[in-house]
């Protein structure tokens, strides 16, 4: 099994994304500050005006590239990568372009295609690009999509356990009390609870009440919940740099009327989210999962307030590849990691989504998330 502080698992990583520049045709590849590169060296760097990159090649050594006082601060690297610093007074850009000169696959590096980390910042790249006028640059994201959206069993590991955190948390909250609190107010408790079981969270949970759970990404504000109110809970957090993500959706006071609104709405998204859950596995792609309960919605007339996708890839980034979403012709894959959340919100009156976050195996889908998606009532 990999360890988070293996020097070997990033000796690997490095290695698999050369044989992805080899397959794609690409010279090198540039990452920032960003998962990525925490994903490929095990090292957070915060982002900032002084350049950080890790650059690369096809072959030869690879470079770190940061401020000099900062290069104390990187973790062990692997032995192929080199440390590269560089002076206050000193261009970094003109720094990369020299590296790249001298090690380039082209004669002279100067007619070479980069590819650039979606999380590199645009000035560094527009410097970048001054400095080498020649060369081709272009997404890298081909090669650290294919690196990164098939999970380790060490990742979904950390997933899961993510997700049971998240899971006690919502078993927790929903003993109450809803009513008199504001949504800041248990967002607060949710974000505290999460922290004492070890995770970090970035943001605020979303707290959903009454006509602001038609709003799939409400921000949490100063709504005072009461009885009869519908509440969208959405959260999560870290553990290990690994996200758990979970929504659930409950009732204040009392259940929802037999054969009323909330009651046929909340049913039809929770089987959805079930349909969706059953139907994922190797080689369906991503626009059919979302097809599965999205038809689902619309055959019941509800087609119209489904408005978001059916879910998005979930690792190092609460948001990465693969997307499930009308247009992806994407295949899911073992070992790939992402929500299942349908929602249904109705203007100026509720909203409903439930979700988990799942992985796939050779054959089925595994839930990371495992708190009750029956119907809860909270005082």
């Amino acid at each position: 099994m990999e360890i988070n502080n293996d020097i070997e698992v990033y000796s690997r990583r490095i290695a698999q994304a050369r044989a992805q520049l080899r397959a794609h045709g690409l010279d090198f590849l540039v990452v920032g500050p960003s998962a990525d590169l925490y994903y490929l060296l095990g090292a957070h760097i915060r982002p900032s005006e002084r350049m950080s990159l890790l650059l690369i090649p096809q072959e030869g050594p690879v470079h770190m590239v940061v401020p000099a006082f900062e290069a104390p601060t990187l973790p062990h690297l692997p032995q192929d990568v080199q440390v590269t610093a560089w002076g206050e007074t000193e261009n970094p850009a003109r720094i990369v372009a020299s590296l790249v000169a001298g090690q380039g696959s082209k004669p002279g590096g100067a007619h070479c295609t980069m590819g650039v980390g979606d999380r590199l910042w645009s000035i560094f790249l527009l410097r970048l690009q001054a400095e080498l006028p020649r060369a081709t640059f272009t997404s890298g994201s081909i090669v650290l999509t294919a690196l990164r959206q098939i999970k380790s069993a060490w990742e979904i590991d950390l997933l899961c356990r993510s997700g049971a955190h998240a899971d006690s948390v919502f078993g927790e909250i929903i003993l109450g009390p809803f009513v008199g609190r504001t949504e800041a107010d248990l967002s607060q408790e949710i974000a505290e609870r999460l922290k004492a079981k070890g995770l970090a969270v970035e943001g605020k949970p979303i707290v959903a009440s009454g006509p602001n759970s038609a709003s799939p990404h409400h921000f949490t504000g100063e709504r005072v919940m009461q009885a009869g109110d519908v509440v969208v809970l959405d959260f999560g957090g870290t553990l290990d740099g690994y996200y758990s993500d979970i929504t659930r959706t409950v009732f204040v006071g009392a259940a929802p009327a037999d054969n009323s609104e909330e009651e046929r709405v909340y049913n039809l998204v929770a089987g959805a989210q079930e349909a969706a859950f059953r139907a994922a596995r190797p080689g369906v792609t991503c626009e059919q999962l979302d097809a599965v309960a999205r038809d689902l919605l619309t055959a019941a007339g509800y087609g119209q307030y489904f408005m978001h996708r059916l879910g998005h890839g979930i690792g190092l980034d609460g948001h990465e590849p693969p997307y499930l979403v009308q247009g992806s012709i994407t295949p899911l894959q073992a070992g790939m990691a992402f929500s299942i959340e349908p929602g249904l919100y109705l203007p100026g009156k509720f909203g409903v989504r439930v979700e988990d976050t799942v992985y796939l195996t050779a054959d089925v889908a595994v839930r990371a998330n495992n708190a009750t998606r029956e119907i809860v009532v909270v005082e």
